[in-house]
């Protein structure tokens, strides 16, 4: 049974290697979508002797750096880099006019049968101008190593380009499970090759807090650290006193100093996050005096057991008082001393200080909020937090810096300059907007990019599923609100479930490819069929990049319901067009060969197991998919 996974994981590269990289040697699969593209006749041969002309503009320096190193590695072609010459192979150009068409991040490229010219206001347009050229070579550009016996040719094209939002991010858990400083820069460079320019850092939860504070060490000697367990996060045993907390990690101050340089030489910026007064377990544990609950100095680090109850949704009812106390003077002093050494490491303009799922249960009954309320003239939880985010947000103005949380902020009610960033959809970025706020929107519905992209009994199970098509139906402005309010958007990798690099890749990639598109590219030019077709070709670059992602979109979707007397009915569709289903009954395993799905299928009386996979004419593209009867009777609705 092994050598079968393995002929058919092999089936399913070979096809994709080999249809795509044909493909890209005539269509270009630029991702994000160019504004504008022609296709122009000839074609660009890439020549033994490179010269990349450039001026010694000190920004230019990493995208000289990612071309030289992309156009020698695989190819075996020589590359020197030039002052600027007319002479030159490739020429990256500043504009000394500006080219009002194409903005500050924009740029235009041309690719003639002779060289390639990158034209550019600003450093950050030539950087994305040769993100697209990179796209344009054969998939095997992509390799570590050389790459024997291929065609180093590309279309010549005449491209236009700008981004549609200024702030194109992708948020990153590295609290849930700690990823190192290496993996961060792996991860930055994973995503500016789809021009994203906002990493936003969630730095502190329940599970750890990752950012040394100088002047509170117990933040990191205590509240880095947890008992390591694998499995099904949320579900594991309470740890035991014995078993040692050495799992985790935290970054030095100088971590983040060489992080927010990496991060800048590639034009992004850098987020970050303190999420409080929920969510704040570690800080709680190493500080508890921030509490003004009892007993908290029992509490530890949580590992993954259950910590709260989300039987009746959010705000959950928590089981241990993870919030800080809004009645408690020095969890303001806390703050100040964290926030003043966040202004300082950070140079982007935000704080993003969470704010979400803040359980309420413990405050409703202690005396000290009661206190708070009556002085205040506060009416409920809501108020008491809004308290709390008005005292944070005049915090995080004096040290110079703009405050952002998550849309819980709003209702307590809120000051003019807050920002917000919009998750339990779209609606809290709406009312935002609508109140003058800056929003950005990060809505579950489209961008959450730690649900499951397929089906359950594939996918690494977490509580909700979010298919790339349904991704790439995200639109950050509403028709409803000014644009001027909605600063752009992001996806979300919360990492409960996420352990490492590899994993992380999975669950970002290909839906960080739609949501970079509805990001940068024009609304109206968006096209799914168009967008599949170049997410295959970048499926076959992950192969040659040996970066791992997601092949769920070419898997079956299961949708079942009852037939009027009460037997299951299984309906079979797939997101991409042009895919064969196949499946079984009878416990054997299913190819081209076996029963073909014409129709909604009803089991068989006995049958205990649906096998199902897809093929492309006689090649299998998905993964072997196997659903016990059992586990579909439970999917099904219940007979009124």
């Amino acid at each position: 049974m092994k050598k079968m996974y393995l002929q058919l994981a092999f089936c399913l590269v070979a096809l994709t290697s080999f249809g795509q990289t044909s493909a890209s040697k005539t269509t270009p699969a630029i991702i994000p979508q160019p504004v504008s593209m022609t296709v122009d006749n000839g074609q660009f041969l890439l020549p033994k002797n490179v010269v990349i002309a450039a001026s010694t503009h000190p920004e230019l320096k990493q995208t000289v750096a990612f071309l030289k190193n992309r156009l020698a590695t695989p190819t075996g072609r020589n590359v020197t880099v030039s002052q600027p010459s007319a002479s030159a192979t490739i020429r990256l150009i500043l504009n000394q006019t500006t080219d009002n068409a194409i903005g500050k991040e924009g740029y235009r490229l041309t690719v003639t049968p002779k060289s390639i010219l990158i034209r550019a206001n600003q450093p950050a347009g030539l950087f994305y101008g040769a993100q697209s050229l990179v796209q344009l070579f054969p998939a095997e550009i992509e390799s570590a190593t050389l790459v024997k016996n291929v065609n180093w040719q590309i279309p010549c094209v005449t491209v236009m380009d700008h981004p549609r939002f200024g702030w194109r991010g992708l948020m990153f858990d590295v609290s849930r499970h700690f990823f190192t400083k290496n993996e961060v820069k792996q991860y930055i460079d994973d995503m500016v090759r789809y021009k994203y320019n906002l990493l936003h850092l969630h730095l502190t939860d329940d599970e750890g807090w990752r950012i040394e504070i100088k002047s509170l060490p117990k933040l990191t000697q205590v509240g880095a650290w947890s008992v390591k367990k694998v499995g099904y996060f949320g579900s594991f045993a309470p740890p035991t006193p014995e078993e040692p907390r050495t799992y985790g990690g935290f970054y030095t101050q100088a971590d983040i100093k060489e992080l927010v340089q990496y991060a800048k030489d590639r034009f992004v910026n850098i987020l970050p996050e303190i999420d409080v007064p929920g969510h704040s377990l570690a800080a709680v544990v190493s500080y508890p005096e921030l509490s003004c609950t009892p007993g908290v100095e029992n509490y530890r680090v949580r590992s993954g057991e259950q910590i709260m109850d989300w039987s009746r949704g959010a705000p959950p009812i928590a089981l241990v008082d993870n919030t800080l106390c809004p009645a408690n003077e020095k969890v303001y002093e806390f703050l100040d001393k964290v926030i003043t050494e966040l202004a300082q490491l950070f140079p982007f303009e935000y704080i993003h200080v969470g704010g979400d799922e803040t359980p309420q249960n413990f405050w409703e009954k202690n005396d000290a909020i009661k206190g708070l309320m009556k002085k205040e003239n506060l009416k409920n939880m809501h108020e008491v937090q809004g308290y709390f985010e008005r005292r944070l947000e005049k915090i995080v103005l004096a040290k110079g810096k703009k405050f952002m949380g998550w849309d819980e902020i709003l209702e307590g009610g809120l000051a003019p300059s807050a920002a917000v960033m919009s998750w339990r959809g779209m609606k809290g970025g709406i009312q935002a907007a609508r109140q003058k706020h800056d929003v950005v929107m990060s809505p579950t519905d489209f961008a959450y990019i730690d649900y499951m992209q397929g089906d359950p009994a594939i996918e690494p199970k977490v509580y909700a599923s979010l298919r790339l098509n349904k991704a790439y139906q995200f639109e950050p402005l509403p028709d409803s609100v000014d644009p001027k309010y909605i600063k752009g958007g992001q996806a979300n990798l919360w990492t409960e479930q996420v352990y490492n690099m590899r994993h992380a890749q999975y669950m970002t990639w290909p839906r960080g490819f739609a949501i970079a598109e509805s990001l940068w590219s024009p609304k109206e030019t968006k096209s799914w069929p168009d967008f599949v077709n170049r997410v295959e070709n970048h499926f076959t670059r992950y192969e040659f990049a040996e970066k791992n992602y997601a092949p769920s979109v070419y898997e079956p979707i299961v949708n079942v319901t009852r037939t009027p007397d009460d037997y299951l009915r299984l309906e079979l569709s797939t997101e991409v067009e042009g895919l064969d289903i196949y499946y079984t009954f009878d416990n054997s395993f299913p190819d081209r060969f076996y029963p073909k799905y014409l129709e909604p299928l009803v089991p068989p009386k006995d049958a205990a197991m649906l096998k199902l996979i897809t093929y492309r004419g006689n090649k299998p593209v998905g993964r072997l998919i196997t659903l016990p009867i059992k586990d579909l009777e439970q999917r099904a609705p219940k007979k009124k």
